[in-house]
Protein backbone atom coordinates (compact mmCIF):
# COMPACT_ATOMS: atom_id res chain seq x y z
CA UNK A 1 0.00 0.00 0.00
CA UNK A 2 1.74 3.12 -1.16
CA UNK A 3 2.56 5.54 1.91
CA UNK A 4 2.03 9.42 2.14
CA UNK A 5 4.60 11.33 4.22
CA UNK A 6 2.46 14.89 5.02
CA UNK A 7 4.76 17.47 7.26
CA UNK A 8 2.88 19.16 9.70
CA UNK A 9 2.80 22.41 11.56
CA UNK A 10 4.39 21.52 15.39
CA UNK A 11 2.74 23.80 18.07
CA UNK A 12 5.87 22.65 20.44
CA UNK A 13 8.33 25.14 21.07
CA UNK A 14 10.38 27.01 23.20
CA UNK A 15 13.48 28.95 24.26
CA UNK A 16 15.85 25.87 23.98
CA UNK A 17 14.54 24.38 20.66
CA UNK A 18 11.78 23.48 17.85
CA UNK A 19 9.88 20.21 16.88
CA UNK A 20 9.37 19.27 13.00
CA UNK A 21 6.80 16.37 12.47
CA UNK A 22 5.66 13.98 10.11
CA UNK A 23 2.75 12.38 9.68
CA UNK A 24 2.50 9.01 7.58
CA UNK A 25 -0.50 7.47 6.23
CA UNK A 26 -2.19 5.48 3.58
CA UNK A 27 -4.42 5.81 0.99
CA UNK A 28 -7.29 5.33 3.12
CA UNK A 29 -6.08 8.72 4.56
CA UNK A 30 -5.45 6.32 7.77
CA UNK A 31 -2.63 7.29 9.76
CA UNK A 32 0.16 4.20 9.92
CA UNK A 33 3.31 6.20 11.39
CA UNK A 34 5.10 9.39 12.85
CA UNK A 35 8.38 11.14 13.00
CA UNK A 36 9.29 13.92 15.60
CA UNK A 37 12.80 16.01 15.10
CA UNK A 38 13.76 18.03 17.98
CA UNK A 39 16.55 20.81 16.69
CA UNK A 40 18.22 22.10 20.12
CA UNK A 41 18.96 26.09 19.36
CA UNK A 42 20.93 26.82 22.44
CA UNK A 43 24.61 27.31 22.65
CA UNK A 44 26.76 23.82 23.12
CA UNK A 45 23.63 21.84 21.52
CA UNK A 46 22.96 23.73 18.28
CA UNK A 47 24.80 21.11 16.51
CA UNK A 48 22.31 18.30 17.41
CA UNK A 49 18.51 16.70 16.69
CA UNK A 50 16.65 14.39 18.11
CA UNK A 51 14.57 11.84 16.50
CA UNK A 52 11.28 10.10 18.10
CA UNK A 53 9.53 7.93 14.73
CA UNK A 54 7.29 5.11 15.28
CA UNK A 55 5.33 3.05 12.88
CA UNK A 56 2.10 0.92 13.32
CA UNK A 57 3.22 -3.03 13.74
CA UNK A 58 0.45 -3.31 11.05
CA UNK A 59 2.67 -0.84 8.78
CA UNK A 60 6.20 -2.35 9.30
CA UNK A 61 8.62 -3.47 6.85
CA UNK A 62 6.65 -1.33 4.40
CA UNK A 63 9.06 1.26 4.27
CA UNK A 64 7.11 3.81 6.25
CA UNK A 65 9.48 4.05 8.62
CA UNK A 66 12.28 4.69 6.05
CA UNK A 67 9.97 7.17 4.69
CA UNK A 68 9.67 8.78 7.84
CA UNK A 69 13.06 8.67 8.43
CA UNK A 70 14.32 9.94 5.08
CA UNK A 71 12.34 13.01 5.87
CA UNK A 72 13.25 13.25 9.12
CA UNK A 73 17.03 12.82 8.35
CA UNK A 74 17.08 15.97 4.84
CA UNK A 75 15.46 17.98 7.36
CA UNK A 76 18.22 17.86 9.85
CA UNK A 77 20.95 17.47 7.52
CA UNK A 78 19.15 21.32 5.68
CA UNK A 79 19.68 22.94 8.61
CA UNK A 80 23.29 21.98 9.20
CA UNK A 81 22.86 19.32 12.11
CA UNK A 82 25.81 17.20 12.27
CA UNK A 83 24.16 14.32 14.64
CA UNK A 84 20.88 12.91 14.89
CA UNK A 85 20.06 10.98 18.50
CA UNK A 86 17.16 8.48 18.76
CA UNK A 87 16.11 6.19 21.26
CA UNK A 88 14.97 2.08 21.07
CA UNK A 89 14.14 -0.69 23.31
CA UNK A 90 16.52 -3.73 23.98
CA UNK A 91 15.36 -5.83 21.74
CA UNK A 92 12.41 -4.37 19.84
CA UNK A 93 12.25 -4.34 16.00
CA UNK A 94 13.78 -0.46 16.47
CA UNK A 95 16.70 -1.75 16.83
CA UNK A 96 17.48 -3.68 13.84
CA UNK A 97 16.03 -0.83 11.44
CA UNK A 98 18.25 1.61 12.96
CA UNK A 99 21.51 -0.23 12.90
CA UNK A 100 20.39 -1.18 9.31
CA UNK A 101 20.22 2.66 8.69
CA UNK A 102 23.88 3.48 9.95
CA UNK A 103 22.56 4.58 13.70
CA UNK A 104 25.54 3.26 16.01
CA UNK A 105 24.58 3.01 19.53
CA UNK A 106 26.22 5.22 21.90
CA UNK A 107 24.96 4.59 25.05
CA UNK A 108 22.70 2.61 27.42
CA UNK A 109 20.29 3.00 29.58
CA UNK A 110 18.94 1.01 32.71
CA UNK A 111 15.36 1.71 33.47
CA UNK A 112 14.10 1.12 36.87
CA UNK A 113 11.24 1.54 39.46
CA UNK A 114 10.91 1.78 43.61
CA UNK A 115 7.20 0.66 44.52
CA UNK A 116 6.80 3.08 47.29
CA UNK A 117 4.42 0.09 49.06
CA UNK A 118 7.51 -1.87 49.40
CA UNK A 119 10.13 1.02 49.99
CA UNK A 120 11.67 0.51 53.50
CA UNK A 121 10.90 3.27 55.64
CA UNK A 122 13.22 1.90 58.61
CA UNK A 123 16.17 2.33 56.13
CA UNK A 124 15.16 5.48 54.30
CA UNK A 125 15.04 7.33 57.75
CA UNK A 126 18.39 5.68 58.98
CA UNK A 127 20.10 7.54 55.73
CA UNK A 128 18.30 10.96 55.97
CA UNK A 129 19.17 10.76 59.79
CA UNK A 130 23.21 10.22 59.14
CA UNK A 131 25.18 13.14 60.12
CA UNK A 132 26.52 15.00 56.97
CA UNK A 133 28.70 17.45 58.95
CA UNK A 134 28.33 20.83 57.09
CA UNK A 135 25.40 19.90 55.09
CA UNK A 136 21.72 20.82 55.66
CA UNK A 137 18.94 19.76 53.30
CA UNK A 138 15.95 22.07 51.58
CA UNK A 139 13.24 21.40 49.09
CA UNK A 140 11.05 23.42 47.56
CA UNK A 141 8.14 22.88 45.14
CA UNK A 142 7.69 24.14 41.87
CA UNK A 143 10.51 27.29 40.55
CA UNK A 144 13.14 27.46 42.82
CA UNK A 145 12.66 30.37 45.80
CA UNK A 146 14.31 33.92 44.66
CA UNK A 147 16.88 33.58 47.76
CA UNK A 148 18.00 30.65 46.26
CA UNK A 149 18.00 31.27 42.91
CA UNK A 150 21.53 32.07 41.86
CA UNK A 151 22.82 29.61 43.86
CA UNK A 152 20.67 26.64 42.25
CA UNK A 153 21.69 27.63 38.79
CA UNK A 154 25.09 27.68 39.56
CA UNK A 155 25.07 24.38 41.11
CA UNK A 156 23.48 22.58 37.74
CA UNK A 157 27.10 22.24 36.30
CA UNK A 158 27.19 19.31 38.42
CA UNK A 159 25.25 17.68 35.51
CA UNK A 160 28.40 18.99 33.16
CA UNK A 161 30.32 15.31 33.48
CA UNK A 162 27.20 13.30 33.43
CA UNK A 163 28.10 10.27 31.72
CA UNK A 164 26.82 10.08 27.86
CA UNK A 165 28.78 7.40 26.23
CA UNK A 166 29.76 8.13 23.13
CA UNK A 167 26.98 10.53 22.53
CA UNK A 168 27.45 13.67 20.95
CA UNK A 169 25.47 15.42 23.56
CA UNK A 170 27.13 18.86 23.63
CA UNK A 171 26.83 20.82 26.35
CA UNK A 172 24.03 22.49 28.50
CA UNK A 173 24.40 25.57 29.51
CA UNK A 174 22.10 26.40 32.59
CA UNK A 175 20.58 30.00 33.39
CA UNK A 176 17.82 31.80 35.75
CA UNK A 177 16.19 31.59 32.67
CA UNK A 178 16.02 28.18 32.15
CA UNK A 179 15.88 27.07 35.32
CA UNK A 180 12.34 29.19 35.60
CA UNK A 181 11.12 27.71 32.05
CA UNK A 182 11.86 24.10 32.98
CA UNK A 183 9.98 24.62 35.88
CA UNK A 184 6.99 26.24 34.41
CA UNK A 185 6.69 23.87 31.26
CA UNK A 186 5.83 20.81 34.37
CA UNK A 187 3.42 23.51 36.03
CA UNK A 188 1.58 23.80 32.09
CA UNK A 189 1.28 19.84 31.59
CA UNK A 190 -0.37 20.23 34.91
CA UNK A 191 2.29 18.35 37.00
CA UNK A 192 4.31 19.17 40.18
CA UNK A 193 8.04 19.35 40.53
CA UNK A 194 9.87 18.96 43.79
CA UNK A 195 13.45 19.80 44.70
CA UNK A 196 15.64 18.48 47.29
CA UNK A 197 18.58 20.01 47.76
CA UNK A 198 21.82 19.81 49.83
CA UNK A 199 23.36 23.12 51.23
CA UNK A 200 27.22 23.70 52.02
CA UNK A 201 26.22 25.60 56.01
CA UNK A 202 29.83 26.94 55.23
CA UNK A 203 28.73 29.76 52.35
CA UNK A 204 25.20 28.64 51.97
CA UNK A 205 25.52 27.06 48.35
CA UNK A 206 24.28 24.50 46.88
CA UNK A 207 26.03 21.52 46.60
CA UNK A 208 24.08 18.98 45.44
CA UNK A 209 20.26 18.52 44.33
CA UNK A 210 17.49 15.88 42.88
CA UNK A 211 14.42 16.91 41.17
CA UNK A 212 11.24 14.96 41.03
CA UNK A 213 8.10 15.40 38.91
CA UNK A 214 4.86 14.21 40.04
CA UNK A 215 1.97 13.79 38.53
CA UNK A 216 -0.52 16.20 38.87
CA UNK A 217 -3.27 13.91 40.58
CA UNK A 218 -0.80 12.64 42.90
CA UNK A 219 -1.65 8.95 41.80
CA UNK A 220 0.61 6.72 39.59
CA UNK A 221 4.11 7.43 39.18
CA UNK A 222 6.58 10.05 39.84
CA UNK A 223 9.68 10.48 37.13
CA UNK A 224 13.05 11.03 38.71
CA UNK A 225 14.55 14.15 36.96
CA UNK A 226 18.39 15.18 37.59
CA UNK A 227 20.39 14.28 40.44
CA UNK A 228 24.04 15.72 40.67
CA UNK A 229 26.59 16.10 43.42
CA UNK A 230 29.50 19.68 42.74
CA UNK A 231 32.54 17.88 41.98
CA UNK A 232 33.97 19.77 45.11
CA UNK A 233 31.49 18.10 47.56
CA UNK A 234 31.32 14.64 46.24
CA UNK A 235 31.88 11.29 48.44
CA UNK A 236 30.34 12.49 51.18
CA UNK A 237 26.96 10.41 50.83
CA UNK A 238 24.87 13.64 50.00
CA UNK A 239 23.58 11.98 46.47
CA UNK A 240 21.84 9.14 48.44
CA UNK A 241 21.21 11.50 51.29
CA UNK A 242 19.09 13.94 49.06
CA UNK A 243 17.04 11.09 47.07
CA UNK A 244 16.15 8.99 50.41
CA UNK A 245 14.78 12.26 51.10
CA UNK A 246 13.02 12.47 48.70
CA UNK A 247 11.77 9.74 48.72
CA UNK A 248 10.29 10.27 51.99
CA UNK A 249 8.85 13.10 51.14
CA UNK A 250 6.76 12.17 48.38
CA UNK A 251 5.47 9.12 50.07
CA UNK A 252 4.36 11.70 53.01
CA UNK A 253 2.70 13.90 50.37
CA UNK A 254 0.91 11.78 47.67
CA UNK A 255 -0.29 8.86 49.70
CA UNK A 256 -1.46 7.24 46.40
CA UNK A 257 1.23 7.56 45.03
CA UNK A 258 2.62 3.91 43.42
CA UNK A 259 6.31 4.26 42.40
CA UNK A 260 9.38 6.35 41.53
CA UNK A 261 10.71 5.94 37.97
CA UNK A 262 14.38 6.69 37.26
CA UNK A 263 16.71 5.84 34.28
CA UNK A 264 20.55 5.60 34.83
CA UNK A 265 23.34 5.28 32.03
CA UNK A 266 25.33 1.84 32.70
CA UNK A 267 28.68 3.81 32.91
CA UNK A 268 27.67 5.45 35.36
CA UNK A 269 28.38 3.00 38.53
CA UNK A 270 28.01 5.89 41.20
CA UNK A 271 23.91 6.27 40.70
CA UNK A 272 23.51 2.74 40.15
CA UNK A 273 24.89 1.88 42.99
CA UNK A 274 22.54 4.43 45.16
CA UNK A 275 19.48 3.30 43.44
CA UNK A 276 20.18 -0.11 44.33
CA UNK A 277 21.01 0.62 48.23
CA UNK A 278 17.44 2.89 47.97
CA UNK A 279 15.47 -0.87 46.63
CA UNK A 280 15.10 0.70 42.70
CA UNK A 281 14.07 -2.60 40.73
CA UNK A 282 14.69 -2.39 36.83
CA UNK A 283 11.97 -2.87 34.51
CA UNK A 284 13.50 -2.57 31.03
CA UNK A 285 16.71 -1.65 29.21
CA UNK A 286 16.59 0.86 26.38
CA UNK A 287 20.28 2.26 23.99
CA UNK A 288 20.60 5.45 22.44
CA UNK A 289 21.71 5.33 18.74
CA UNK A 290 23.32 8.19 16.72
CA UNK A 291 23.81 8.59 12.98
CA UNK A 292 26.57 10.76 12.29
CA UNK A 293 25.66 13.07 9.09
Amino acid sequence: MPVRITALVDPDGGTSGRRLAWLASGTDGAPVGSAFLRLFSRPGQNHLAELELHVHPAERRRRTGSLLLRAAVAAARDDGRRSVITQAEDGSPGEEFLAARDFRRVLTLTFTRLALDDADTGALNEIIGRPHPGYRLASWAGTVPDELAGTFVRSRRAMDDMPMGGTDFGTVTWDLERVREAAAAVEKRGDLLHTTVAIDEADGEIAGFTELVVPGDGEGDAQHYGTGVLPEHRGRGLGLWMKAASIREARERYPRLGGLLTDTADNNPYMRHINDLLGYTPTHTTHEYQLDL
